[in-house]
């Protein structure tokens, strides 16, 4: 069954949200935005000062459209933004001193969380890494699993367990991705590459010669395919085929040693979580 692109979404999060009104027993309030504060939970890093700027002069000239969503904050009198934190920077930026909001009472830490995170996603606002960090973040803080997550957002499990391995890549090669000089398809295929030096030799090339993903997929299909050669002489090709196969089901990195006769299977995990997740994909009982 195909998944809807955006998940459950946040009306099922947050109903009436589409209507523009508050759920019933909450309000639409102006609330003075200095008593507001950012969102703990933002997986959005980044924000685009020139796309914010047209917020502004939107909202100058239009008014807002959409309240923001917040819930109290532990101040007496203050509240925190669980979604429209660009709306909230955009009226800032406008110059204005209050907004409308919708007061969301019962909004616990994990809900804000799923929340600021479909938002993000319905609007297209997150990079690759910063999707993968929220990811790691509801698995590490929320106990969330890889197939919770991906009823969240609507995508499948596959797509969240190879996102999150992007985290695997070096803190300056991530930057890349978060930058564009290098995308999140080209981070998946590096992040298979365990020596350094071949790791970024790969890198300087993909930015030098502009390497789409697949022929950065066959130099690395290609490098694994010598590798196995020089270590075990002539390893068959349909066992490098295999290989590809098994990691494309599990989600993860898999290395096959050996020949027809004998060798070995190797699968990595990340985490506990993907330890268990793969664990269940192979039919253990644990």
């Amino acid at each position: 069954m195909q998944k809807k692109a955006l998940g459950r979404g946040l009306e099922s999060l947050i109903p009436s949200l589409a209507a523009n009104k508050a759920p019933a027993g909450e309000a639409v309030i102006t609330i003075a935005l200095n008593k507001i504060k950012p969102n703990r939970f933002q997986p959005r890093q980044n924000f685009d000062k020139s796309k914010l700027q047209e917020l502004a002069d939107s909202i100058n000239k239009h008014g807002l459209a959409q309240p923001i969503l917040v819930a109290p904050s532990i101040s007496p009198g203050e509240y925190e933004i669980i979604a429209g934190e660009r709306r909230f920077r955009a009226s800032k930026m406008a110059g204005k001193k209050d907004i409308r909001a919708i007061v969301q009472k019962s909004a616990d830490d994990k809900k804000r969380f799923d929340i600021a995170l479909i938002e993000n996603l319905q609007r297209q606002d997150l990079d690759a890494i910063e999707e993968a960090k929220a990811y790691k973040r509801l698995i590490e803080e929320f106990n969330h699993t890889h197939d919770d997550i991906a009823e969240i957002v609507g995508k499948d499990r596959s797509v969240i367990t190879n996102t999150l391995r992007l985290l695997v890549l070096p803190e300056d090669i991530q930057i890349l991705i978060t930058e564009g000089k290098i995308s999140a398809g080209h981070g998946r295929m590096l992040a298979g590459i365990e020596e350094e030096a071949e790791l970024r030799a790969l890198v300087e090339q993909i930015v030098e010669e502009k390497l789409s993903v697949r022929a950065t997929e066959k130099i690395v299909s290609k490098s694994k395919l010598e590798k196995g050669t020089k270590s075990h002489k002539k390893q068959e090709i349909e066992i490098v085929h295999l290989q590809e196969e098994i990691q494309r089901k599990l989600g993860t990195k898999v290395n096959i040693s050996g020949s027809s006769k004998k060798g070995k299977i190797e699968i990595y995990y990340y985490s506990l979580e993907e330890l268990e997740r793969i664990a269940k994909e192979l039919n253990c009982n644990i």
